[in-house]
């Protein structure tokens, strides 16, 4: 399931309401479930930053993130997956993204969040706008630093 929300949300109850509309059969067959949970941070490229400003793409993000999500699929076995990106106005300790991965095996599940993780960090169309202290607001050009990518 991919989701874009405006508002701010507690990645650990999303977690865990979603897991819980799984059903039985399905829970049986987890053996492993990996979470990635990243937040705003004050500061960037040694500049503090008092604020920020997701924008996006509407049913466009989606629609990568989708494809993006097939890949995991694809190259993984997954039993299900989870993205909530968060958009608008986010604040220094604010809750971004949940990426989490579904599978009978750690390996999968490990190496599909990192994956899935990366990607939306360089494929999906997300805009970053930063509000730093005493200066004009400015767009995060890059997303991605010093990963390799698969």
């Amino acid at each position: 399931m991919i989701t874009i929300v405006q508002e701010t949300f507690n990645p650990w109850d999303a977690l865990q309401t979603y897991q819980q509309q799984m059903e039985l059969r399905v829970l049986r067959t987890l053996g492993a479930t990996n979470v990635f949970v990243g937040s705003m941070r004050d500061f960037n490229q040694e500049v503090q930053v008092e604020r920020m400003v997701l924008e996006y793409y509407p049913g466009m993000t989606e629609k990568q993130l989708g494809m993006i999500t097939a890949q995991a699929n694809e190259q993984w076995s997954l039993i299900d997956s989870l993205i909530i990106h968060r958009v608008g106005e986010v604040f220094p300790t604010d809750v971004l993204v949940l990426v989490a991965v579904w599978s009978a095996h750690r390996a999968d599940a490990f190496e599909a969040c990192r994956f899935l993780m990366e990607a939306l960090k360089s494929q999906a169309p997300f805009w970053k706008k930063e509000c730093v202290a005493g200066q004009q607001a400015r767009w995060v050009a890059e997303n991605t630093v010093g990963y390799k990518h698969y």
